[in-house]
């Protein structure tokens, strides 16, 4: 894979290097040529110094051959622009831009661009955790609007019918393994001590399954 990556802070020298170990053909772009000393000394991609913006740049970077294009600056404003740019521009088949304000996600969803917004998705796992150990993410899909959770049947819900435990609107059953086999669920199952219970869910969702499904806290 060609690959471009704009913005050499800590997250785009992380991820070029990372392309670089894998084999991938790697060119990174900053404004500032000292950003460049945060990638390792054994990094051998190209570097572009310059502005993102000047077609120029992005062309000795090698835009016009790229596969791919992560564009994660600290600036949502430059990030959807040269994410806009390199996906109608240069048509690069894969583009992916870092959201860094939460406040500017609308802007970067209005361009269409493949997103990640690190600080939402963080918030929302440590949210996540800080309510019960015993639900596991094992899965996110886009910035974890929606996940996959894995939750184990104890005795107080054991013979109670799967349907009868999960709002639909918010949650989907996804498998439940028994005995280390998995099935398709059916609403109607009746579940066991020892099954696990694989959902997809919103946050929402996932709480609501979680105070029928997990045992309740000790309150000291």
């Amino acid at each position: 894979m060609k690959a471009v990556v704009v913005g050499c802070g800590r997250l785009g020298a992380e991820l070029a290097y990372r392309l670089f170990q894998r084999g991938h053909e790697v060119a990174i772009v900053d404004l500032d040529e000292k950003a460049f000393s945060s990638l390792p000394d054994d990094f051998e991609g190209r570097f572009s110094e310059g502005d993102a913006l000047n077609k120029d740049v992005l062309r000795r970077a090698g835009i016009e051959k790229a596969d791919s294009v992560a564009v994660v600056t600290d600036s949502d404003i430059l990030n959807a622009t040269v994410g806009h740019i390199a996906l109608t521009v240069y048509h690069v088949p894969n583009v992916v831009v870092r959201n860094y304000n939460p406040r500017y996600r609308p802007i970067l969803e209005a361009y269409g661009l493949q997103m990640v917004s690190a600080l939402s998705w963080g918030a929302q796992r440590m949210e996540e955790m800080m309510y019960h150990a015993d639900v596991k993410a094992v899965f996110s899909a886009g910035n974890g609007e929606v996940e996959v959770y894995e939750l184990a049947i104890h005795e107080n819900c054991a013979g109670q019918v799967l349907g009868d435990l999960v709002n639909y609107e918010t949650c989907v059953p996804v498998s439940v393994t028994r005995a280390g086999k998995a099935m398709l669920p059916n609403p109607r199952l009746v579940l066991e001590l020892g099954d696990v219970l694989h959902v997809s869910a919103t946050l929402d969702g996932v709480e609501s399954v979680r105070e029928r499904v997990c045992p309740p806290r000790r309150k000291e």
